[in-house]
């Protein structure tokens, strides 16, 4: 789950853990945590994913919102599910921190 501060109602996004290489790939992109030599692959929306997270976006709601403008053709459900199972196994990997 996206973790909500205080009284905060809207979900915040992770941010990318300092340590992440991000590269781009022609079919999407790679991440490296340079201390614990994890390597993930991302596709092209997983890498946009990653691009959209804080700063770009402060919250689940807009980086979704942001993705649904991007991928008409995707169910805003069926994003919404794709971008928190991506979240989910970008945290067990300690590729973000929780804000």
């Amino acid at each position: 789950m996206i973790p909500m501060s205080g009284s905060e109602t809207r979900p915040r996004l992770p941010r990318p853990h300092p340590g992440v290489i991000f590269n781009t790939l022609s079919d999407g992109a790679v991440l490296l945590h340079a201390s614990s030599e994890i390597y993930f692959g991302l596709n092209r929306v997983g890498s946009r994913v990653w691009q959209l997270l804080p700063p770009e976006c402060d919250s689940f709601e807009e980086l979704c919102r942001q993705l649904s403008q991007e991928y008409p053709e995707v169910g805003v459900d069926q994003l919404s599910a794709d971008v928190q199972e991506l979240l989910e196994s970008l945290r067990a990997h300690q590729l973000v921190v929780n804000p």
